[in-house]
């Protein structure tokens, strides 16, 4: 299906320890996290709070269990703040990838953002006023740039919570958006659970889609944070995302679109999961026999 030697293979460590929910995998180390995710049969990582900030150090980590980084996500306030906070941030988060290899520069927007908040997820959702779409583009062809400078991109990520969650919202921030400087990273999860069809945003943006996050969704999970107006947090803790092939996602249609269209980087497999009750090797492992029966990868 896909061309010989385009397509990377990586895992999130929030399986195994959260960034968001730091209670979730506290007594995870990081040495364990990445020696199964290299025994699952995965190639790369993004880095979550655990990892070592030296450089020397997490590269020999890295390297000793063959394991590369994709990427690491960085938290923009382009709404909220004055742009040169975000830049300041933004520079250093860079140069600390580009030492590690990295291609692309995982971004999303936090101003505003409810996903760490004790809210409901779907009624009080952010709605940006134009001024702050103007400010977010601006932001975004920024930071894009800026990437550009050491042969990185910039994938945004679209997300649940935030100003970006819907299609309308991925589709007005990439027309707004400079393409050479600003990508998309497309989220299977996250678009589900907003209540959007993943296909439509993949065929939409195909030529902008720079990195994939691969995560599937429990449908009666999902359905019962919206009745019942519960928060994001409560929907990682109550199990609304699994890995590829546990959910109700099909993935089949999603491989042969970007297979067609001769996608090259990253798949990485992202299920934040409560790792007392979803084993977190055993998700690995059952992720990476589904990508490969179903993608041949």
């Amino acid at each position: 299906m896909f061309k010989e030697n385009t397509i990377k293979l990586g895992i999130a460590p929030i399986g195994w320890t959260n960034d968001d929910l730091p209670e979730l995998g506290g007594d995870i180390p990081f040495e364990q996290c990445v020696s199964e995710m290299a025994l699952a049969g995965f190639e790369g990582t993004e880095v979550g709070n655990k990892y070592p900030h030296n450089r020397d150090e997490l590269n020999n980590a890295l390297t000793l269990r063959n394991l590369k980084v994709a990427s690491a996500w960085f938290s923009a306030f382009t709404t909220t703040e004055p742009l040169e906070n975000t830049i300041e941030e933004f520079i250093k988060h860079r140069d600390f990838l580009h030492d590690m290899g990295a291609k692309v520069i995982v971004v999303s927007e936090q101003g505003h953002s409810i996903q760490h908040k004790d809210v409901s997820l779907f009624d009080e959702k952010p709605i940006f006023t134009e001024e702050e779409w103007d400010l977010l583009a601006e932001g975004m062809n920024k930071l894009g740039a800026l990437a550009k400078e050491k042969g990185m991109e910039v994938v945004f990520h679209h997300h649940m919570g935030t100003g970006v969650q819907t299609t309308q919202e991925v589709d007005r921030l990439m027309e707004m958006t400079d393409p050479n400087l600003v990508h998309l990273l497309y989220d299977t999860g996250h678009l589900y659970f907003s209540g959007e069809d993943p296909l439509i945003v993949l065929k939409q943006h195909l030529h902008r889609i720079k990195h994939v996050h691969l995560k599937d969704v429990r449908q009666s999970v999902a359905r019962s944070i919206q009745e019942n107006n519960k928060s994001f947090l409560e929907a990682v803790k109550e199990g609304v995302f699994t890995v590829p092939g546990d959910g109700v996602i099909d993935f089949e249609p999603i491989f042969s679109i970007l297979a067609e269209a001769e996608y090259h980087g990253w798949f990485v497999v992202e299920a934040e999961q409560d790792p007392e009750l979803a084993n977190p090797l055993q998700y690995a492992l059952s992720a990476r026999e589904y990508i490969y029966k179903t993608a041949g990868l």
